[in-house]
C-alpha cells in the first residue's frame, strides 16, 4: 500500500486520529481509520525503558543506540489498510511458545503459567460462545402448534406457563436483543397491544382468553392504528390510515438506522462478510471489529430489519460475533499481540455467529471453513467446533423459540420423496444458479454506480427512498407485508387440517379427513398470484437494497426468493399429480388420494438453490439447511439443488457475491480457490519494470539518519530491501518502512545524541567511531534477515501458490544472487486482474 510521506517528529501522526473527518470510502461505507480495539496504540510506554550502549557512553570513543537487548515499542505492528506478514507472526508465536516451554522447567509458577497459556485458547472460545449465544440469539420463538380445547380456546394455563418461560429467558439474555426487538418493532408498524405495549401481536393475543386456535391473531387487546385513530378496523379510510402508519414507521426506523451508522460507526453498514473474509486473510482494518461497531450494528440491525427492507440479520450476526471475538482477544496477550493468532480466534467466532444465527452449530463450522476462513489449521477447526457448541448450548438453554428446539424453520412433515422428483429439484437448482448470477451482476453494477455517481453522496436520502418504495409496494400484498422470516416459515410448512393459511385452502373430501393431495381451492390460486408478485418484487428490490448504508444481510432475502419459487413449483406439481395421476410419470408412486407431493419440500429446495447461487456455498449450505429445518431425510434433494445452482452460476460468472464485493472495494484478497494458469514469470510481474527507475534500497552501512528520513519522505513504499552495497546488490534482508520510522523516532526520544548526522548500521558488528561522532543507531534487530526470495525465472503460478499458502506480503526477486526487484501481494492481484481483462487499478490496498 502506498503510504504517506514521513516527516521528523511524525511518529504520533502515524496513529490515525479519532475525527470522523479523516475517513476513507471503502466497502460501501465510510471507514473511520481511528485506532479502536483492533491494534494496541503504538506509542504505549514508548518513553519508558533504558537505552543500551556499547562503548564508553556519550563522551567515549563509541556511542551506539542498540536495540538488541529490549523490544522497541510499536515495531512489529502494522499500518491501517495493510496486510500482515503471516510468516513473521507465526515465527513470533513459535518463539513465544519456546520461551514459555523452557521457563516451565524452572519453577512451579512458570509451569502453571504454561498450563494457563495452553488453556487460554479454550477459555477464549468459551467466552465467545457465551457472548455470541446471549447477545446474538434469535430471541423470538416461532408459532407453536397448540392443541385447542373443545371450545376452540387456547388453554389459559398453557399460555401462562409458556409466557413465563419466555419472559424469564428473555430477562436472562438482554430480552433477546435482536430478534425479539425486531419482531416487536415489525408489529408496531401495524398496531399496538393495549395490555402491554412491549408485547408483539402474537404474545398480546396469547394473553387473551378470547383468542381461538383458528383466529389466534385476533383479540381485543391488539388494536390496529386505524382502530386507535378513527375508531374502526375496516373500511377504505381505515385501510388508508393503516397504510400511512406502516410507511411512516418504516421510514422512521430506516432513518434512525442510517443516521446512527453514519454518525457513530460507519463500519456497521452492510453485511460485513466480505470485510471479515479480507480481515481473516490478513488485512488490517482498524476499528472494524471494535466496541462502537458492535454496539451500533446491534442496534441498527434491529431498526433495519424492522423497517421492512429486503434484508436479513443472519449475515451481519457473523460480523457481530467477530466483534465479540476481537474484543475478548484483548483479555489475552497471546492473541492481542499476535495478528495471526487473533485471526484464528476470529475464524472460530464466525462459526459461532452462524451457529446462533440459524441454530446450526455444525453448519457454522463448515461455513467458516468453506466461505470465510483463510488460514484454518486443525486446531482452529476444533476450537471453532467448541465455540459453536457453546453458542448453540447457550441458545438452547435460553429456549428462544419457546418450543424446545434450536432450529429456526422447523418442519413438521417427513413424507418421503420420489426419485422422479429430482427433475423439478434440478430445475429449482437451475433457477437458483440463474438468479444468483443475475443478482451478482446487477447488484455489483448498482453498487459501482453508487460509488461513482452522486448517488453515493446522499446515503440517508437513498435509504429513505428505497424504504418508501419498499413499504408502499409491500403493504397491499399479504406476503410482502409480513417479515421475511415469517414468510419463509409459512412457505416451508406443510398444510394441516386446521391451518388457516390461504396456501392451505384445499377442497376437502367430506368422507376423509387427511392431508393427502387435494384439489386447490380459490384462495390457493389467489395466494399463488400474490406469491408470484412477491417473487418479482423481492428479486428487484433486493438488488438495490443490499449494499446501502445500513446493516444488511443476504441470507434471508435469498432464501425467500427461492422459497417462493419452490412453493409455486410444488403447488403446481401437486395439482398436476392430483388431476393427472394416471400419467406415466406418476403411475406406481402417486396413486389417487395419496400424499405424494409436499410443496413445503420444494420451498426448502428452492431456498437452498437460490442461496447457493448467490454465495456459491455447497457443503455448508446443505448442512445449514437440514439443521435449519430438521429435515435430515431431505439431504439428497438439497445436495442436488445446491450443486446444480453452483454449476449454473459458475458457468456464467466464477465469483460469489462476497468475492465480487471484495473485488469491487479493491481489497487485497488472494482467493485460494482460484487457479492461476497463465504462463508468466516472476520477471514479468516484479517491480521495477523495464525503463523504470532502479529499485530503491538501503545499504547495510554508510547511511545517516537524514538519508533514511529523506528516502522515507520521498517514496511511498511500505519497505526497503537492504543490500551489501549498491554496486554488488547482494541481499542482506528487508526492513519495513513503519519499523524504520518507529525505531528512529524511538531513538530520538530515548537518546539525545541521536541527530540527523548519526550513522545507521544494519550489520552485526559496528566499526570503531571517532570520539567526536554522534551516537550510532544499530537497526539490525528490526530487519528481516530471511526474506523470501525467488529467481527471476520462477513461474508465476508457483509464486502465487507461495503467496497463498505462506501469506506473504512481498517476496524479493534475484538473479545469480543479485537483487533484481520485488513482488508484492498488490502486484500479484493487479497482474491476475490484467490477464483476465479486468481493471488492475481496482486493487487499492496492499
Amino acid at each position: 500500500m502506498d503510504n504517506p510521506g514521513y516527516r521528523r517528529g511524525s511518529f504520533n501522526s502515524m496513529q490515525s486520529g479519532t475525527s470522523d473527518e479523516d475517513m476513507v470510502e471503502i466497502a460501501g461505507a465510510t471507514l473511520d481509520s481511528s485506532v479502536t480495539d483492533d491494534v494496541p496504540p503504538l506509542d504505549r510506554d514508548i518513553s519508558r525503558g533504558h537505552s543500551t550502549f556499547n562503548g564508553e557512553g556519550l563522551n567515549g570513543a563509541s556511542k551506539m543506540m542498540d536495540f538488541l537487548e529490549e523490544p522497541i515499542p510499536g515495531v512489529g505492528t502494522y499500518e491501517d489498510f495493510n496486510t500482515i506478514d503471516w510468516v513473521r507472526e507465526k515465527s513470533k508465536d513459535r518463539d513465544r511458545h519456546r520461551e514459555i516451554a523452557n521457563k516451565s522447567k524452572e519453577s512451579t509458577w512458570a509451569l502453571l503459567q504454561s498450563v494457563s497459556d495452553a488453556f487460554s485458547g479454550w477459555l477464549l472460545m468459551l467466552l465467545i460462545g457465551l457472548m455470541a449465544g446471549r447477545q446474538n440469539q434469535q430471541g423470538l420463538f416461532l408459532l407453536i402448534m397448540l392443541q385447542p380445547n373443545p371450545a376452540g380456546q387456547v388453554p389459559c394455563e398453557l399460555k401462562s406457563r409458556h409466557l413465563q418461560g419466555w419472559s424469564s429467558s428473555s430477562r436472562g439474555s438482554l430480552a433477546g436483543l435482536i430478534d425479539i426487538s425486531a419482531h416487536w418493532m415489525t408489529d408496531l408498524k401495524e398496531g399496538v397491544c393495549l395490555s402491554g405495549f412491549w408485547f408483539n401481536h402474537e404474545h398480546c393475543c396469547w394473553t387473551s382468553n378470547e383468542a381461538t386456535f383458528i383466529e389466534r391473531d385476533k383479540c381485543p387487546q391488539w388494536r390496529s392504528w386505524a382502530e386507535l385513530i378513527v375508531g374502526r378496523p375496516d373500511g377504505a379510510f381505515a385501510y388508508i390510515v393503516n397504510y400511512l402508519m406502516y410507511v411512516i414507521w418504516a421510514l422512521l426506523f430506516s432513518f434512525l438506522a442510517v443516521s446512527l451508522v453514519r454518525s457513530f460507526a460507519p463500519y456497521a453498514c452492510g453485511s460485513g462478510i466480505p470485510e471479515i473474509k479480507t480481515i481473516l486473510s490478513g488485512f488490517i482494518i482498524r476499528g472494524y471489529l471494535g466496541k462502537w461497531t458492535l454496539v451500533i450494528k446491534t442496534i441498527t440491525l434491529v431498526l433495519a430489519v424492522s423497517s421492512g427492507l429486503s434484508l436479513g440479520k443472519e449475515g451481519p450476526l457473523v460480523h457481530v460475533a467477530c466483534c465479540c471475538g476481537n474484543i475478548l482477544c484483548h483479555l489475552f496477550t497471546k492473541y492481542s499481540k499476535n495478528e495471526a493468532k487473533r485471526r484464528e480466534v476470529l475464524s472460530a467466532a464466525a462459526a459461532a455467529g452462524v451457529s446462533v444465527a440459524f441454530g446450526a452449530p455444525i453448519g457454522g463450522v463448515l461455513f467458516s471453513l468453506e466461505e470465510v476462513g483463510y488460514y484454518f489449521p486443525l486446531k482452529t477447526l476444533w476450537r471453532s467446533f467448541f465455540a459453536a457448541l457453546v453458542a448453540a448450548f447457550t441458545l438452547r438453554s435460553i429456549n428462544p423459540f419457546g418450543n424446545s428446539r434450536l432450529v429456526l424453520f422447523y418442519v413438521e412433515f417427513h413424507a418421503p420423496w420420489h426419485l422422479l422428483e429430482l427433475i423439478p429439484f434440478i430445475l429449482l437448482g437451475i433457477f437458483g444458479g440463474l438468479w444468483g448470477a443475475f443478482f451478482i451482476r446487477t447488484n455489483i453494477a448498482w453498487c459501482r454506480r453508487r460509488k461513482t455517481t452522486k448517488l453515493g453522496r446522499y446515503p440517508v436520502l437513498e435509504v429513505l427512498v428505497v424504504t418508501a418504495i419498499t413499504a408502499i409496494i409491500a403493504f397491499p400484498n399479504d406476503y410482502t407485508r409480513i417479515s421475511t422470516s415469517e414468510l419463509i416459515s409459512e412457505l416451508f410448512n406443510d398444510c394441516s387440517l386446521l391451518d388457516s393459511s390461504k396456501l392451505c385452502d384445499y377442497i376437502n373430501d367430506n368422507t376423509t379427513k387427511t392431508t393427502d393431495d387435494r384439489a386447490a381451492g380459490p384462495n390457493v390460486y389467489t395466494a399463488m398470484w400474490q406469491l408470484a408478485l412477491a417473487l418479482v418484487f423481492k428479486v428487484f428490490i433486493t438488488i438495490i437494497t443490499f449494499g446501502m448504508k445500513v446493516p444488511s444481510g443476504l441470507f434471508i432475502p435469498s432464501l425467500a426468493v427461492g422459497a417462493i419459487a419452490g412453493r409455486l413449483l410444488g403447488i403446481g406439481m401437486e395439482q398436476l399429480a392430483y388431476y393427472h395421476h394416471d400419467w406415466v410419470i406418476f403411475k406406481g408412486w402417486c396413486s389417487p388420494g395419496a400424499d405424494c407431493i409436499t410443496p413445503g419440500l420444494y420451498a426448502m429446495v428452492g431456498a437452498a438453490a437460490c442461496l447457493g447461487g448467490v454465495t456459491r456455498m455447497t457443503v455448508s449450505l446443505v448442512v445449514i439447511m437440514f439443521e435449519l429445518t430438521g429435515g435430515l431425510e431431505y439431504i439428497v434433494p438439497l445436495m442436488a439443488a445446491a450443486m446444480t445452482s453452483k454449476w449454473v452460476a459458475d458457468a456464467i460468472g466464477r465469483e460469489g457475491i462476497y468475492d465480487a464485493h471484495i473485488r469491487l472495494n479493491g481489497y487485497p484478497f488472494l482467493e485460494a480457490k482460484e487457479e492461476f494458469t497463465h504462463k508468466t514469470l516472476a520477471m514479468d510481474v516484479m517491480r521495477p519494470r523495464r525503463n523504470d527507475p532502479p529499485l530503491t534500497v538501503l545499504t547495510q552501512d554508510g547511511l545517516k539518519v537524514e538519508d533514511v528520513e529523506t528516502l522515507i519522505s520521498e517514496t511511498t513504499y511500505s519497505g526497503f530491501p537492504v543490500v551489501v552495497s549498491r554496486e554488488s546488490q547482494r541481499l542482506v534482508g528487508f526492513v519495513l518502512k513503519r519499523d524504520l520510522i518507529i525505531a528512529i523516532e524511538n531513538a530520538r526520544k530515548r537518546q539525545d545524541g541521536v541527530v540527523s548526522s548519526s550513522d545507521i548500521y544494519f550489520t552485526e558488528h559496528i566499526p570503531p567511531q571517532p570520539p567526536s561522532s554522534p551516537a550510532t543507531l544499530k537497526l539490525r534487530k528490526i530487519m528481516d534477515l530471511s526474506p523470501f526470495t525467488v529467481t527471476d525465472h520462477t513461474a508465476m503460478e508457483i509464486v502465487v501458490d507461495i503467496f497463498r499458502k505462506l501469506g506473504l506480503r512481498q517476496c524479493l526477486v534475484t538473479h545469480n544472487g543479485r537483487l533484481l526487484g520485488i513482488i508484492t501481494k498488490k502486484d500479484i492481484l493487479k497482474h491476475m486482474a490484467q490477464v483476465v481483462n479486468q481493471d488492475p487499478d481496482s486493487i487499492l490496498f496492499n
